[in-house]
């Protein structure tokens, strides 16, 4: 299949080599891949011309393109803060877990019984952002700190069963990126949020007042505050709850080992960041956000939510709790559009508590503590004034007019501070900061050098904290690198992840992501820059992100792209803002309906009631397309208020719908607009563009089409393509001009560019490939596709084909008929996949009883003919059954995954020791042994266990 005209990148990236791709185009029956596309792709909405994208000579030739972007960006000393700190990332954390693909290309735990090491370090850290703000349950992370603002706004607005007339009060020294993120949010849904000095208020009347005597649903502080400050919030806090609100505080996690937990001065919510435990500051991302609750919110939590169960044998498991509260299951009624976590760099925090340990983290913050109470010290004693008194590790400083020449002069000595307005600026120290720099601020100021102080607090003593925290064994044991090599690949060891073999996920893409594309991740220059950093500092990265977003235009036939959204779910929402401010531009502003489709992806209704949208199902066809008369009908009832379709390409059935560009039609004439999801781009690039066939906007998924690795569940990025029109209302930032246009509808995401420093992994990624390449890696998805499901199909029948009998690049297989016939169910055929050494297909999605697959481009011969002859080992199994060989219950399918300690107790199954965990054509040498048996999820979300279980449980 490679062309002669594309270098050894392309080959390697592509599993199958040509005469892999030969047999199977023979079993598919087709004599070239050109005939295959040919008749799976419809011809109208084929492009007419090559992908022109300039592909690189050779991987190296791409490292030292990346070494030049790398080398005009000037990473200096950042004493910026606001969010943002510069971390210490012990070697064996990044060796481990940041470059370990044992980590960072595994999938979301859906499975829990291969997943069992990533749960584990979740769990982790639910334990420390529980244990650290006070609160009783933490999620597995959200995507940074602004966006757990904005969904703290949302979890109390709704908690509260807010009146329309209700507010949110916002603290005015609330980090600025996260007002903006929460103003886009309030915007949108229509809730109004008033951002006032809430320092000095006491009582419930009070708080009425500052919100201009209307109710108060919900409060968010700061603690400390963006200038630094420590407030004592207590009295807010039993103002707000007198009033009936929640009270939401946006805390820093290194400053609570020294402060008063949010819990233990009334906060309900707790919100924030993690990055500061170990992870780079990455020009902004990606970075683990949290949020914590207090007891009775809990399931109101958004996300990923962590617990601990049993598996079959009785032993405690962990698995994700409480899924009932997922997309794909409340839809348009859903928590939250997050789908995802941020897994990777969530592991990575909690591996740093892990490391440090209590005692270690209180050093730390004490050292940090004491360089800011040094720098105080010498800032006073020279005749500056402080805003506060009572600070962590930010300070303010007055300077009356002379901002910007103490900026200047701090620049000039290689440091960053952040200038405030004309009057004001403040430094942050951290972890990193040494004494020359100390010396280097002060010398700014017109000061003496300081000398730390002992690291003892200085705020008041009724803030300092008392109570105890990561008392947990885990927390305690693992100290020396020794140690934590060995905990860290006991986890890893317990998981399952495309370093073992395929993860055939449909709609999900788990393809190769290269060592070469990774590579520069972790390189300084791109590591170390701070979001806000000066824009001369970040010309090499606002360089790449500028050639990525012409190239993803050039791919999809966009105008404009902007890479902010840090997921896919977040890529929607800026879409569907996009739309809903261009109806308001022209005066449409009642059109206020999104249709979409039955079968589509669960976030696009939980996106579209978030931007404000009333979401109208149309119906799926029987063939398993979009029902045209069901739209046609829906069109007729809302066309005046019709504000777009949400359809997702190939459709989530996993066929190219020859319906697309008569569907786009329809809607562009009754005045809406086409939001194409690109979950399954993958299908597409090189052969067809959405922005040319209908489209007017597309979110992309960078962690699956673009080799950005899913991580464990995260991170994502999920840039956003608008043809020109909307091209104005794309994302935009108040901290940074060069972010998005004027015109834009406010920040998405907390940092400018999203999670900036993993964009050089796509943009590697396409450079590597060039446009031939990038074509090639589509056909080979298709021909992967097609191969296993007509290889399967007489086994497991194909539900949904579109023209010859074809499928895009990925096929649906409908065990309904097996599981009425047998009593063997979706659940049992994923579970015994574990014990051939594969990761399950998508389950029941996006029709119930079914299992989707995917294979991507990466996937050799060898490991698809792999999945399928397991899968026809286990439809000899599941045939077993029907012919009354073995009951459902007490069979293999039943039992699995197998466990090695299973095998030493007694056994009365009606097979063997051997079938169970050697069956049919499993290579001994490859064997993957679960950690556990199967999960019981009735029981972890009946008995809710959310953080470290005590030893003593494991016991019991």
């Amino acid at each position: 299949m490679t062309s002669q005209n594309t270098p050894d990148f392309v080959s390697r990236h592509i599993g199958p080599a040509q005469d892999e791709v030969d047999t199977m185009l023979k079993t598919i029956g087709y004599s070239s891949v050109s005939e295959l596309i040919d008749r799976a792709i419809p011809g109208t909405i084929r492009m007419s011309d090559a992908l022109d994208v300039v592909v690189a000579p050779s991987e190296a030739a791409v490292l030292a393109e990346l070494r030049d972007k790398a080398g005009r960006n000037q990473v200096l000393t950042s004493m910026i803060g606001l969010g943002y700190y510069g971390t210490h990332t012990p070697g064996v954390i990044k060796r481990n877990i940041l470059e370990n693909p044992a980590w960072y290309t595994a999938y979301t735990p859906y499975q829990p019984e291969i997943s069992q090491g990533r749960l584990e370090a979740l769990l982790n850290f639910q334990t420390v952002v529980a244990d650290l703000t006070g609160l009783q349950t933490s999620s597995a992370s959200l995507l940074d700190e602004g966006t757990a603002v904005a969904e703290a706004m949302s979890l109390m607005h709704r908690s509260t069963r807010a009146k329309d007339d209700s507010v949110l009060l916002v603290d005015a020294q609330v980090l600025p990126q996260s007002i903006a993120v929460t103003q886009t949010r309030a915007d949108a849904v229509g809730i109004e949020l008033v951002v006032a000095d809430l320092r000095s208020i006491s009582t419930a009347d009070e708080l009425r007042a500052a919100a201009g005597e209307r109710p108060v649903f919900g409060v968010v502080v700061q603690y400390p505050n963006a200038n630094g400050e420590i407030v004592d919030w207590s009295a807010l806090a039993s103002a707000t709850h007198e009033a009936g609100g929640l009270v939401t505080a946006a805390a820093d996690l290194l400053a609570l080992t020294l402060l008063k937990s949010p819990g233990e001065w009334g906060a309900d919510i707790a919100v924030g960041t993690s990055q500061r435990f170990g992870v780079p500051m990455g020009f902004g991302g990606p970075h683990a956000g949290y949020m914590c609750v207090r007891e009775g919110l809990e399931r109101n939590l958004p996300g990923r939510l962590v617990g601990v169960s049993v598996d079959a044998d009785g032993a405690p498991a962990f698995r994700l709790a409480l899924q009932t509260r997922e997309q794909h299951i409340r839809r348009e009624k859903a928590t939250s559009n997050i789908c995802t976590a941020q897994v990777l760099l969530a592991v990575m925090a909690s591996m740093y508590a892990v490391y440090h340990g209590p005692a270690g983290l209180r050093r730390i913050a004490s050292e940090v503590h004491g360089k800011a109470v040094g720098l105080a010290a010498v800032l006073r004693a020279g005749g500056a004034d402080l805003v506060a008194d009572s600070f962590f590790d930010t300070l303010t400083v007055s300077v009356e007019g002379r901002a910007d020449s103490v900026v200047e002069a701090a620049l000039d000595r290689g440091i960053n501070i952040w200038r405030v307005d004309a009057d004001h600026v403040s430094v942050s120290v951290d972890e990193t900061t040494t004494d020359e720099e100390l010396a280097g601020v002060a010398a700014a100021f017109g000061v003496n050098a300081p000398v730390p102080a002992d690291g003892e607090p200085t705020f008041a003593a009724s803030l300092v904290r008392e109570s105890e925290y990561l008392g947990h064994p885990v927390f305690n044991s693992h100290h020396s690198e020794t140690q934590m090599l060995r905990y860290l690949r006991s986890l890893s060891d317990r998981d399952y992840a495309l370093d073992r073999g395929m993860i055939p996920l449909g709609s999900c893409t788990m393809k190769l992501n290269a060592t070469t594309e990774m590579e520069s991740v972790t390189w300084p220059e791109f590591a170390n820059l701070h979001p806000f950093a000066p824009a001369e500092q970040t010309v090499g990265i606002r360089e790449l992100v500028g050639e990525l977003e012409q190239w993803l235009c050039a791919i999809t036939g966009y105008d404009a792209v902007s890479l902010q959204p840090n997921a896919g779910s977040q890529g929607e929402f800026a879409g569907l803002l996009a739309i809903h401010a261009y109806h308001e531009s022209n005066g449409d502003s009642h059109r206020n309906v999104c249709l979409i489709p039955a079968s589509a992806h669960g976030t696009n209704a939980a996106s579209a009631a978030m931007a404000g949208l009333k979401v109208v199902v149309v119906k799926t066809a029987p063939t398993g397309e979009i029902d045209m008369d069901d739209l046609k009908l829906k069109l007729k009832q809302h066309g005046e208020n019709l504000a777009a379709i949400m359809v997702t390409y190939p459709s989530t059935h996993g066929v190219y719908e020859d319906t697309i560009t008569e569907l786009c039609d329809l809607v562009h004439e009754a005045g809406g607009q086409v939001y194409v999801d690109g979950a399954n781009l993958n299908a597409l690039v090189g052969m067809a563009q959405p922005g040319k066939f209908g489209g007017d906007v597309s979110h992309l998924n960078l962690h699956k089409t673009f080799c950005i690795p899913h991580g464990g569940g995260g991170p994502g990025v999920g840039p956003v393509g608008v043809r020109a029109h909307l091209a104005p209302f794309l994302p935009n930032h108040p901290l940074s001009a060069h972010a998005g246009p004027e015109t834009g509808v406010g920040p998405i995401s907390a940092a400018p560019f999203g999670s900036a420093s993993i964009l050089p992994i796509s943009w590697a990624y396409v450079r590597l490939m060039g446009g031939e390449g990038l074509t090639e890696a589509t056909e080979a998805a298709v021909v992967n596709a097609n191969y296993i499901a007509k290889r399967l199909d007489e086994h497991f029948p194909v539900l949904y084909t579109g023209e010859g009998g074809l499928v895009a690049h990925e096929c649906i297989l409908d065990l309904r008929g097996l599981t009425k016939d047998s009593g063997v169910t979706v659940d049992d055929v994923a579970k015994r996949l574990i014990d051939f050494g594969f990761h399950a297909p998508t389950m029941s999605f996006p029709v119930a009883g079914t299992l989707m697959v995917e294979p991507t481009e990466s996937e050799s011969l060898e490991e698809i003919d792999r999945f399928c002859d397991a899968m026809i080992a286990i439809r000899a199994e599941i045939q077993e059954v029907i012919d009354g060989k073995v009951p459902a219950q007490d069979s293999v399918l039943r039992h699995a995954p197998h466990t090695a300690r299973s095998l030493v107790g007694d056994w009365d199954h009606p097979y063997s020791r051997e079938d169970a965990v050697y069956p049919a054509g499993l290579d001994p040498l490859r064997k993957y042994w679960a950690p556990v048996r199967r999960v019981d999820g009735a029981y972890g979300d009946r008995n809710l266990i959310c953080s470290c279980p005590s030893p003593e449980a494991y016991e019991d």
